[in-house]
């Protein structure tokens, strides 16, 4: 049907009362009143035309059909966005999307809406990620110079046409504003969304030398099927958490008034100058400073402190957060960027942030739940001293698996450092991953001398060693020691640099590819030739940097350049998105190469075995963890063999996986 067709370009504008950032977009999606208001597409090279539904004008049948034709690309920037919404539109209009559905088994938004099948969708917003460049669109322009960039002005016209607005006597009492109520906007509205398509083709054409491999489309596929299927909430839980949270904070509060006598003792500024009253100065109440008052502070003094650490919990965002997102069905989606990390391709965490979930520890974990779920606060408070404490470690608890479904949980063990081993080639580690040791007493062992036979978990070496391995991988010294907590395990400050000299001399060949990864990406930035340390390629191309993993797949670091360290000395810099959230020169260092690298490998083998579970239905995936909604069936052990699979392209790279089933999610 479409064999002059190949390419559907287009972009989407569209109005909900839910607002988007909070609740993401399937919830915006869900909402009772979305509606697509405008729709700019262009076949390949032809024109783009613009349909303005919000004046009454239908989608046309030709883009309908490409939309349903897996053999035609539909392309957008953050293509998500439009794929979801069309499913929503077509699920309105009446057209059937179950043939799909039944292989994606996504439940739906509001009851009936199904999922447009994102095999045939690509998204120049991860081009752009690929490729080392900022994610929005607008960012994407200016940093390649593009003729036709973003047009300015268009977050006015979003919030005027795309969002409530407030009722006010001079706009009538309304709470919308419509293309009828400023015409001129409306008009500069869709010029606005014309130039969206644009952008997008003229990202294209210029990337088009550096194309996206299939592999990675593939994977962009399954990321989308993960989001779309979502995962279920206790909402329950959630909702009686929050309850449990605003009841102690409540009275944490009085409590603390009566101590202080304070109208807010919640305020830095209150509490800081009452504590200075009472003889106790200090700049500030941070995590750490308080922990370290708390070891010589007098009553009341401490008890006003530990009041204050229990208030500053910051657990119930995370439940406010899975009440925002939840959609009708009481599943939490779009939880996953793709490429969110794009210096190594790893995914990016959104809305609940599940990436940075707090850890649980508490043996009596399922009690606890029960507690909470039943909304037995009176026995919470009776059973538990630090009720937000308990709230903060239920948090996995409230994702769960469908009626009829357990979890499973596995992730890869100890695969950063084992990928660091096998990259350069540093054996001993090897051969004690696979003989099953302790890779701690393994190091200990190893930087110490002494036989690992006389090293067990509660030896101090094992904790020396420990820091070692988490702070020096990738180059870190007496500083990364100290941020990894050296100092508060006991550690003196004498011991640092004898403890980082110990673990670069039990891992020399680590050491050595730190310096020549650096060599080779310099070489192949001052020389423009192709370098290779380690079966790791470096290469020079268009004002590129690129490196090339065993997996085939390429890091890309814009226009690098031969610069100065901080320290004084020669280093490649390039562009990209630095510590301050902000586009600018970024300087490298050995140890900086061989993180993204091992990084990126350690990514590419999680997604190695995501593309297995075909017949498994993943609903989420934390760094180098997996946890899948499965048939009662299903073992753990089968799932750990899938994982374990090794690519083909990591010959002797050995892989180990631990899991477990569990009726909600939670840390072993």
């Amino acid at each position: 049907m479409f064999e002059n067709r190949s390419n559907l370009h287009l972009d989407l504008e569209t109005y909900s009362s839910v607002d988007l950032t909070k609740s993401g977009l399937y919830r915006y999606c869900g909402s009772h009143d979305f509606e697509i208001l405008l729709l700019s597409y262009a076949f390949d090279s032809s024109d783009i035309q613009t349909v303005d539904l919000a004046n009454g004008e239908k989608v046309p049948q030709c883009v309908i059909d490409a939309v349903l034709d897996e053999s035609v690309l539909v392309w957008a920037h953050n293509s998500s966005f439009e794929r979801v919404c069309l499913s929503r539109y077509l699920s309105d209009t009446g057209i059937n999307l179950d043939p799909f559905a039944d292989n994606h088994q996504s439940a739906s938004v509001l009851g009936k809406v199904k999922y447009l099948n994102p095999v045939s969708w690509r998204c120049s917003m991860v081009w752009s990620a690929y490729m080392g460049l900022p994610l929005s669109l607008e960012n994407v322009g200016v940093v390649l110079g593009l003729d036709k960039q973003k047009l300015t002005g268009g977050k006015d016209l979003i919030r005027y046409f795309c969002k409530p607005c407030a009722a006010t006597a001079a706009n009538g009492q309304r709470t919308r504003n419509l293309p009828e109520h400023a015409p001129d906007k409306w008009e500069a509205f869709k010029s606005y969304n014309r130039r969206d398509v644009e952008t997008e083709l003229s990202i294209q054409a210029r990337l088009v030398k550096f194309p996206v491999p299939e592999c990675i489309w593939a994977e962009y596929a399954e990321d989308q099927v993960i989001n779309d299927r979502g995962v279920l909430l206790d909402m329950t839980l959630v909702k009686n958490a929050i309850a449990a949270d605003k009841r102690t904070k409540s009275e944490l509060m009085q409590k603390m008034r009566q101590l202080t006598e304070l109208d807010n003792p919640n305020s830095v500024a209150q509490l800081k100058d009452w504590l200075a009253e009472n003889g106790l100065e200090t700049d500030t109440l941070g995590k750490k400073a308080v922990a370290e008052i708390l070891k010589t502070a007098s009553e009341p003094l401490g008890e006003v402190l530990l009041l204050r650490q229990q208030l500053a919990k910051s657990s119930i965002k995370k439940y406010q957060a899975m009440e925002t997102v939840a959609c009708a069905d009481n599943r939490a989606r779009g939880l996953l960027q793709y490429y969110g990390a794009n210096r190594t391709g790893r995914a990016a965490g959104r809305l609940i942030q599940c990436q940075n979930l707090p850890q649980n520890h508490m043996r009596d974990l399922e009690q606890a739940r029960n507690l909470v779920r039943s909304g037995d606060f009176d026995t919470l408070e009776l059973l538990y001293d630090n009720v937000p404490a308990v709230l903060s470690e239920l948090i996995r608890t409230a994702f769960i698996p469908k009626e009829g479904c357990k979890f499973i949980v596995a992730d890869f063990s100890s695969i950063e450092r084992v990928v660091l081993a096998w990259i350069a080639g540093e054996k001993w580690v090897l051969d004690a991953y696979i003989a099953k040791n302790d890779l701690y007493i393994a190091t200990a062992s190893q930087m110490f001398n002494v036989p690992v036979e006389q090293i067990d978990k509660k030896n101090p070496l094992r904790q020396k060693g420990k820091v070692a391995d988490l702070a020096c991988g990738y180059g870190g010294s007496v500083g990364a020691l100290k941020a990894m907590g050296a100092l508060d395990m006991g550690l003196s400050e004498d011991e640092l640099k004898p403890l980082v000299n110990a673990w670069r001399s039990a891992n020399p060949n680590i050491v050595r590819l730190w310096w020549d990864a650096d060599k080779a990406a310099k070489t192949a930035v001052k020389h423009k030739k192709i370098t290779e340390t380690n079966g790791i390629r470096f290469s020079y191309q268009s004002d590129m940097l690129f490196i090339t993993l065993p997996s085939g797949r390429k890091l890309a670091y814009v226009k690098p350049r031969i610069g100065e360290s901080r320290f004084g000395s020669e280093c490649v810099t390039y562009e990209g998105i630095g510590t301050t959230k902000r586009w600018e020169r970024i300087e490298s260092s050995p140890g900086k190469w061989v993180e993204n690298i091992t990084q990126a490998v350690a990514r590419d083998i999680l997604y190695y075995a995501l593309a297995t579970f075909r017949s498994a239905d993943v609903v989420m995936h934390i760094h180098d963890e997996v946890v899948i909604e499965a048939d009662k069936r299903v073992s753990p052990s089968a799932v750990c063999e899938q994982m374990s699979r090794v690519p083909p392209w990591a010959a002797g790279l050995p892989l180990r996986c631990d899991s477990f089933e569990t009726p909600f999610y939670q840390k072993s």
